[in-house]
């Protein structure tokens, strides 16, 4: 098993277009928060802290208990955590199904059981977990869009997990890609997200990053 976030000769994996969601989210005005699991969680707290709408993207660990909420327990496989990150947004400028949208475009590969990009191990597991029945419904929605798309030409394994404590990560980890832009995961694996999230996404698309 490769240790946590770990530069690897392997290629970056290339954005994908995901479909537009048939089931759009139906929220009420105010901010809004949601938790979303996609391997190390550097890049995905990137990628959301990119967007428009979006006012934080915290990284932190979610499906275990705050005993074993440690970097070095959870990189270790033995934890029910996940590597996530808790993103705070406003769906009066981006709804929840377009945040989904944009995590399997650029974020995340829906294909991937228990690993992302040269991540292997549970705790790098591609996971949505919905906070709320609305959120839920559009999430099973697009899973099963997704699966019936024929975007992806492998079965898609994310699952929908149940949600539970979410657990901030250690202070060094939040706004990583920021503070350490030269770091080599990043350039390898994370800032190609970003660079394809400008791309697809420019009417989403926010220059700065967006700091917790």
């Amino acid at each position: 098993m490769l240790a946590a976030c770990q530069p690897s000769a392997h290629a970056s994996e290339k954005p994908v277009e995901a479909p537009a969601a048939k089931r759009i989210a139906k929220e009420t005005p105010g901010k809004r928060v949601a938790i979303f699991a996609g391997g190390c969680f550097w890049g995905i707290e990137g990628v959301f802290s990119h967007v428009k709408g979006v006012s934080s993207a915290v990284s932190g660990y979610h499906g275990g208990s705050e005993k074993t909420a440690s970097y070095d327990m959870v990189s270790s496989g033995s934890t029910p955590h996940a590597e996530a990150v808790r993103v705070v947004y406003d769906p009066a400028v981006v709804r929840y199904d377009q945040l989904l949208q944009i995590f399997f475009s650029v974020g995340a590969d829906p294909t991937l059981r228990n690993r992302q990009g040269p991540d292997v191990g549970p705790q790098y597991r591609a996971a949505l977990v919905p906070i709320g029945k609305e959120q839920r419904a559009v999430a099973a929605a697009y899973l099963a869009q997704m699966e019936a798309s024929g975007v992806w030409s492998k079965p898609v394994v994310t699952k929908i997990e149940p949600y539970r404590a979410f657990y901030k990560a250690e202070a060094y980890h939040q706004d990583f890609m920021l503070k350490n832009p030269r770091h080599g995961y990043i350039v390898r694996w994370d800032a190609p997200k970003v660079a394809a999230l400008k791309v697809m996404y420019p009417a989403n698309f926010r220059e700065t990053f967006q700091r917790n």
